[in-house]
């Protein structure tokens, strides 16, 4: 910057009012902009030239103004800020583990589902050779075991699920969709309950046809509705449809898995159309969000 020429200081008061600051000094007197939140520039002050004693002339040169302190951020106005987190009161994730706007995990669900408030008078088994291991567990809002998965192929006839396919192939289901046909098997998601004994009464557990469920194996959540009944004594097993949404090999022959599939099934949950999906993955969505907050 070139030197600040001198001035004189006025004999009077009027002269002194009348000086004017030559303009090749008014870029040290620049203040940077402010950005949003930053404290106020400092402001040179000067005397007010109506309170100074009158001088002799003598030559002197002008204080300096002292250098206005840096802003908090060395941003411009209209440049752009840091990103700036969610808005107070959304945030992205709740606390019980789910997205706001997103689908259910299934380690949310699981997380749930972990202890057991046994509700059956007995246990279950798999299958008619295995012990008797399995307890309906109770909770808030629904019931829930954690068994294998046999492929259930009964109702309508169809490529994958028909009497050459399933040497145990029964062309009825328990529950019918919305026609009075048979559930179909390799279309529609739906689980089996053992029938009524004194194990365990579904229905005394707000359990019917058409309940909605929620099927967990690993990282995947298939919803899916009490579409069809079995023996008694013995639970874990769901629709071809439902296997394969959960990457379970839905063969009915040899198929399914021998554990670490949970059956979560929400009280009084039934919907009118049995064979509705749409409606089925949305009310499955909106009560395990529900069992969530619940338990």
């Amino acid at each position: 910057m070139p030197p600040r020429p001198h001035v004189f200081v006025a004999a009077s008061t009027a002269l002194l009012a009348a000086a004017v600051i030559p303009a090749t000094v008014l870029p040290a007197l620049a203040v940077p902009a402010e950005t949003p939140h930053a404290p106020a520039a400092h402001t040179p002050t000067f005397p007010d030239p109506a309170s100074l004693a009158p001088v002799s002339p003598v030559p002197v040169s002008p204080v300096p103004a002292s250098p206005a302190p840096a802003p908090a951020s060395p941003e411009r106005h209209g440049a752009p800020g840091p990103a700036a987190g969610p808005p107070a009161g959304k945030e992205s994730f709740r606390r019980d583990g789910f997205p706001e706007d997103g689908p259910v995990t299934a380690a949310a669900l699981l997380s749930r589902a972990g202890g057991c408030d046994q509700i059956s008078n007995g246990r279950y088994r798999t299958r008619e050779s295995t012990p008797a291991t399995i307890p309906v567990c109770d909770a808030r809002g629904a019931v829930f075991w954690k068994a294998d998965m046999d492929i259930d192929c009964d109702g309508q006839a169809t490529a994958h699920c028909n009497p050459s396919a399933d040497p145990y192939y029964q062309d009825t289901t328990a529950y019918t969709q919305s026609d009075g046909r048979a559930l179909n098997p390799e279309e529609l998601p739906y689980i089996v309950v053992p029938l009524s004994s004194s194990i365990w009464n579904f229905r005394s557990s707000g359990i019917r046809g058409g309940s909605v469920a929620a099927v967990i194996h690993r990282d995947k959540v298939e919803y899916a509705v009490v579409g069809d009944t079995g023996p008694p004594g013995i639970i874990g097993e769901a629709s071809y449809a439902t296997a394969r949404a959960l990457d379970i090999v839905a063969d009915p022959a040899g198929g399914g898995v021998p554990s670490g599939v949970t059956y979560i099934v929400f009280k009084d949950s039934e919907i009118s159309r049995l064979d509705d999906q749409e409606t089925i993955a949305r009310r499955g969505d909106e009560l395990a969000k529900q069992f969530l907050r619940d338990n």
